[in-house]
């Protein structure tokens, strides 16, 4: 990681005014409220980065571990609290990377010690913060920004990839796992082995991250739930609750609730 002439220190306080989120079709770049989620299940690779005070960790079926960095690979439960209200995220798609070419960082799970890479990216989200109105940034420089090069990609079999942009484009959609594999010309159970050996993760389980993480960007406007949920393709409200609290550990009115002061860059790819 590149050396930094403007150390932020370790820990300090995020005033409300630094609450950001930086959403790309492929990257999120969250600092904010972290809550005190349930045990739960994010479809993406993620990156839990200590802003104010140290992490506490717990993988399902472990034991909590106190660390500064967390890595949760894609699709395994866990638990993640701390004792300052803040905390630094980054989600990472899983099937835009490939596993066998990421940093040594990214391939941990659990409790990671990178003192570096955490001032790093403290360093990052305050100059993101301090720039303001000013801030110029584009899907493409989320890589070099907070790991110092663009993450090696995902080969893909492009009736598959052809399938993922479906479910990337309009994750509102009721895409079956059947219409996945009328489209890419497959039979249903040769489709589902060819999508989870290529994506990742199972079908299903990105299929509903996908819907899930299109919350992200509703959280700041503030609609009524409902309409929320019919919106971005839940057919109820219990539907909608349950999904949400399973991807981030916490009902999506208390995700609306603490995102009222968060500013919200959403960005498309070629933006």
């Amino acid at each position: 990681m590149r050396s930094d002439p403007f150390p932020v220190p370790f820990p300090r306080r995020l005033a409300s005014g630094e609450r950001l989120m930086w959403i790309t079709p492929e990257r999120v770049f969250y600092a904010g409220l972290l809550g005190e989620p349930s045990m739960h299940t994010r479809g993406s690779l993620t990156v839990h980065v200590a802003a104010e005070a140290p992490l506490k960790l717990r993988l399902q079926g472990g034991e909590w571990q106190t660390a500064e960095v967390a890595v949760v690979q894609p699709g395994r439960p866990y638990q993640v609290a701390c004792e300052g209200r803040h905390a630094i995220g980054l989600l990472l798609e899983p099937e835009t990377v490939d596993p066998a070419r990421l940093p040594e960082l990214l391939r941990a799970n659990g409790a990671v010690r990178a003192p570096a890479f955490a001032a790093h990216v403290r360093q990052c989200h305050a100059r993101m913060v301090a720039a303001g109105a000013g801030l110029d940034l584009r899907p493409a420089d989320f890589d070099p920004l907070f790991f110092g090069a663009p993450l090696a990609a995902r080969p893909l079999d492009p009736r598959i990839a052809a399938v993922l942009e479906r479910l990337r484009a309009d994750p509102s959609a009721a895409l079956s796992a059947h219409d996945g594999a009328r489209q890419a010309g497959l039979s249903f159970s040769r489709f589902l082995h060819l999508f989870r050996e290529q994506a990742g993760v199972p079908f299903r389980s990105l299929r509903s991250w996908k819907r899930a993480r299109s919350l992200l960007h509703h959280v700041s406007a503030a609609p009524p739930l409902v309409d929320l949920a019919l919106d971005i393709g839940y057919p109820d409200s219990s539907h909608f609750s349950h999904s949400i609290r399973q991807s981030y550990g916490l009902k999506p009115r208390d995700i609306v609730a603490g995102s009222r002061k968060l500013r919200v860059i959403a960005q498309a790819a070629m933006a």
